[in-house]
């Protein structure tokens, strides 16, 4: 550690990672497998928080400010007003640390459609090994699926007899059921995989930090909120943050690689004069390369919750909210047995065509089997019973932004989604409702008295359907797409990631992807940080 010239702590590295979330960690961790290289790892989140462990703890990190950045969409036509909550994790392990768990790769179409659109190497054929390389899973055949990596994944039992009886009804209008959506095909209904482990929710910062944390070649900052990246001319030298009330400086000898995830990704390329130059001046950001496409072609599933009311006794989790039931599930997870306090968020989801004609899924069912209502520390069990079913195209078309609001890192980026100005996006959606509906009134269901509760039976007609999704719908927590890969004039990195036009700087996150992949964000975002270090070492030798 050394002064730099306006007498800020100053510290030199060989590659400097920025974001200790889904991509980062992996970036980190797998760099710094290299003895002699030094790696610096800044997070601007805590640690740790005791109820990331605990799969049931989701409910209580979705709106807690401690482990959640807790941001929030712009008001728009298409949320009826609503600023529409958009969670992203304050923690080591970033999103992995507080979302679902639910482990989707996407299908084979989506890298090849990355590749098709200019991005060579991230065909389905090139990423896959990096897939593999991330997981360790039991099931599944050899040829798609890894069994030695840090990750664990799992197959949950379907540990409620509702749970069962969906995937029967599924079967009844045509849906099979598919042991391995994330194998050959992802088409069918399933259990989801999920990155739990023993009844243990694995985030990146378990899978990939905690074994690496002993290495004397990396360190790991948390509380570090990154200000600005630092440049030599047209060459990212590293980075300027602030820590316990210090500004202090670190120096990349090699790279810097940018991990901060599809929201604040594009706005730390902002705050350091990167983007569009009009955008900037308003800011009063001087402007050190332009970059029109940064903040650009944000991209998330919009899905409105169809909500059901259960009238046989002890069907959903809200039967076991208080009393004996709960007790006996504590003690079940205490002793290392199978819980529902282990079980993934939305434990069932189907992978199905909107129209025929499609020659794969384009929507994607997800099942919670409760009910919940807002409570004074978040999400809570409702008392009636019930269950949840998300409904949503898995490949939207409408593009939103990202873009910072002030030369201050603190200050939250304006996020606006434009959600449903393509009209398709809206087609698919009310199609998506309607398979929902029919495999709730499939025979296999009719021993649990269901009843629709929203959006209600009286919401026939796509319009009746779509002007509820205005008013009711949120996202599915997964924005991707706002520092573009591609070789066209709106992308922001080539297919190496480099930021176009600079030296030194690279962005492996979610915000890379061009479009959205076919489910889940967090197996890919995984891919991309596991990739991002393979290539960081090929362009090193």
């Amino acid at each position: 550690m050394r002064p730099d010239a306006g007498g800020n702590a100053m510290s030199d590295y060989d590659y400097i990672v920025i974001g200790a979330g889904s991509a980062g960690a992996a970036v980190a961790a797998r760099l710094s497998e290299h003895p002699r290289r030094s790696v610096l790892l800044l997070e601007a989140g805590a640690a740790d928080h005791p109820w990331t462990r605990i799969p049931a703890g989701v409910a209580r990190l979705i709106t807690n400010p401690a482990a959640n950045w807790l941001y929030a969409g712009e008001p728009e036509p298409a949320t009826k007003g609503r600023a529409v909550p958009v969670p992203r994790g304050k923690l080591l392990g970033g999103s992995s640390a507080i979302n679902g768990m639910a482990f989707v790769r996407g299908q084979a179409r989506d890298f090849d459609t990355w590749a098709q659109l200019g991005n060579r190497g991230w065909s389905h054929a090139e990423v896959l090994p990096f897939f593999k390389k991330i997981e360790r899973y039991d099931g599944g055949e050899d040829e798609f699926r890894g069994r030695t990596g840090p990750l664990r994944v799992t197959d949950p039992p379907p540990a409620l007899p509702l749970l069962a009886a969906l995937i029967e009804a599924a079967g009844q209008r045509g849906i099979p059921h598919n042991p391995d959506y994330n194998g050959a095909s992802q088409d069918g209904i399933a259990m989801s995989q999920a990155s739990i482990a023993r009844g243990r929710r694995v985030s990146t910062a378990r899978a990939y930090l905690d074994p690496a944390r002993g290495r004397a070649n990396l360190r790991i900052l948390t509380g570090a909120l990154t200000e600005a990246l630092t440049f030599e001319g047209a060459r990212c030298t590293g980075v300027r943050y602030r820590r316990a009330g210090a500004t202090e400086q670190a120096r990349a000898g090699r790279e810097v690689i940018l991990c901060g995830g599809t929201i604040n990704s594009p706005q730390l390329l902002e705050l350091s004069g990167i983007g569009q130059p009009d955008r900037l001046a308003a800011l009063g950001i001087a402007v050190r390369h332009a970059l029109p496409g940064v903040g650009e072609n944000l991209q998330d599933h919009y899905a409105p919750r169809t909500r059901w009311a259960i009238g046989a006794a002890g069907a959903s989790l809200n039967d076991r909210r208080r009393g004996v039931k709960l007790v006996a599930e504590a003690l079940r997870y205490a002793l290392g047995r199978p819980s529902l306090l282990g079980m993934v968020a939305a434990p069932l989801r189907a992978f199905v065509r909107s129209r025929e004609g499609l020659d794969g899924p384009d929507a994607l069912l997800g099942w919670v089997p409760m009910l919940t209502e807002a409570g004074p520390r978040g999400p809570r069990l409702a008392a009636a019973s019930g269950m949840t079913c998300y409904a949503h195209p898995m490949r939207p078309e409408s593009r939103g932004s990202v873009h910072a609001t002030a030369a201050d890192p603190a200050r939250p980026p304006a996020i606006r989604f434009n959600f449903l100005s393509a009209p398709e996006d809206g087609t698919v959606t009310a199609a998506a409702v309607r398979i929902a509906r029919t495999i709730m009134a499939a025979p296999a269901m009719a021993r649990f008295a269901l009843r629709e509760l929203a959006p209600g039976p009286e919401a026939v007609t796509d319009d009746a359907i779509l002007d509820w999704v205005r008013g009711a719908a949120e996202t599915t927590y997964h924005p991707v797409g706002t520092c573009k890969m591609g070789v066209d004039p709106m992308a922001v990195v080539d297919p190496r990631l480099r930021v176009h036009g600079l030296a030194g700087l690279r962005v492996a996150d979610a915000s890379i992807m061009p479009r959205l992949t076919s489910g889940n964000t967090n197996a890919p975002s995984i891919m991309i940080g596991e990739k991002a270090a393979a290539m960081i070492a090929e362009d090193a030798a």
